[in-house]
C-alpha cells in the first residue's frame, strides 16, 4: 500500500500484516529504492496496490523505482476500484497470501476478486463526479440544497437519488459491508445493507484519497465483499492455471501482474456464480 489509511485491520488472525510504502515522492529516491529492494529480497516478490487517485508523483516514483531495480518481482495493481475498494481487496490479498499460492497466482487473484466486490458511495453532490455517468437532471438536482445521490461505480455504474424506496443492484451473494463516513451524515446506508442482506456492517475511516476519487468530501462510501478465506481460496483455485510465457510464473487470468504479458489465445472464464451463504 502507499497510504497507511488503505491498510485495515485483519479480517482473521492469518491475515498478513500491510507494508506501507510511506511518502514515496518526498523522501529521497535512493532511501525508497533501498527500501523496496529489501521488500523484494525478504518476499521474493512485491504487489503493490493503490488507486486510482493515488496522486501522480507517487505513481512516477513507483515506476521508477521498478524500472531501476530491473525486476519482474515488483508490480504495481491499480484496479478501477474507489479508495475503500481497494483498501478491502489489499486485505483480501492479505488473506490469501497465509495460504499455499503462488505468487502468480496470489498476485493474478486480485483481478479476479474485483468482480465480487461492489463498491459505492452516498454523496451530497455529483457535480463533480467523472467516474460514473451522471445525466444533466442528476447534475441539476446536485444544487439543490439537501439533495443526496446514492451511486454504485462497481461491478456496474448506478445513480439514484436517495429517497424512500430507492434502491441500488447489489450482489446475489452473501456478503459483509465496510462503511467509511466523511462529511456527511445520512441512515440511507443501514437500510442499504439489510436490503443486500449483509452478514455484518462495519465501521473504518475515510480514506485520504476518496474526496478526490468521488469529487466531493460529502459523502460516505460504502463496500461490500467477501470476507471468509475459504470462500476466497475455493474462487481463486477453482480457475484453470497457466504459466506465463514471458516470466515463467503460473498465473490465472487474461494477463500476469507481474510483467503484463497475456498469454497466447487466452480467453479469461466468466466469474463463478455464488450461492447465498450464512455467516460462518
Amino acid at each position: 500500500m502507499t497510504s497507511a489509511d488503505m491498510a485495515l485491520p485483519a479480517q482473521d488472525e492469518r491475515t498478513m500484516p500491510a507494508v506501507v510504502l510511506r511518502d514515496l515522492d518526498r523522501r529521497p529516491l535512493e532511501q525508497t529504492l533501498t527500501e523496496l529492494h529489501a521488500l523484494t529480497e525478504q518476499y521474493g516478490y512485491v504487489v503493490v496496490v493503490c488507486s486510482q487517485a493515488t496522486p501522480e508523483p507517487v505513481v512516477r516514483r513507483l515506476h521508477t523505482l521498478r524500472s531501476l531495480l530491473e525486476s519482474d518481482r515488483v508490480a504495481v495493481f491499480r484496479p478501477e476500484l474507489p479508495p475503500l475498494g481497494i483498501a478491502v481487496l489489499a486485505r483480501q490479498l492479505r488473506q490469501l497470501a497465509s495460504c499455499d499460492l503462488s505468487p502468480g497466482v496470489l498476485a493474478s487473484a486480485g483481478r479476479l476478486l474485483t468482480h465480487y466486490i461492489h463498491a459505492g458511495a452516498v454523496l451530497g453532490s455529483v457535480a463533480r463526479l467523472d467516474r460514473v455517468p451522471v445525466g444533466l437532471k442528476s447534475h441539476a438536482k446536485s444544487w439543490v440544497p439537501g439533495s443526496q445521490f446514492a451511486v454504485v461505480a462497481h461491478p456496474e455504474p448506478q445513480l439514484v437519488r436517495v429517497a424512500s424506496g430507492a434502491g441500488l443492484k447489489g450482489p446475489e451473494f452473501g456478503t459483509w459491508m465496510l462503511v467509511a463516513k466523511g462529511q456527511l451524515q445520512s441512515d440511507w446506508i443501514a437500510g442499504l445493507a439489510k436490503e443486500w442482506t449483509a452478514h455484518a456492517l462495519r465501521e473504518t475511516p475515510l480514506p485520504a484519497e476518496s474526496p478526490r476519487w468521488w469529487g466531493t468530501g460529502r459523502m460516505i462510501e460504502f463496500c461490500s465483499y467477501l470476507a471468509d478465506l475459504s470462500v476466497l481460496y475455493q474462487l481463486v483455485t477453482s480457475v484453470r492455471q497457466s504459466t506465463c510465457h514471458w516470466c515463467g510464473l503460473d498465473v490465472i487470468g487474461d494477463r500476469c501482474v507481474f510483467c503484463s504479458a497475456t498469454p497466447p489465445g487466452h480467453e479469461p472464464p466468466a466469474p463463478r456464480a455464488l450461492e447465498q451463504r450464512t455467516p460462518a
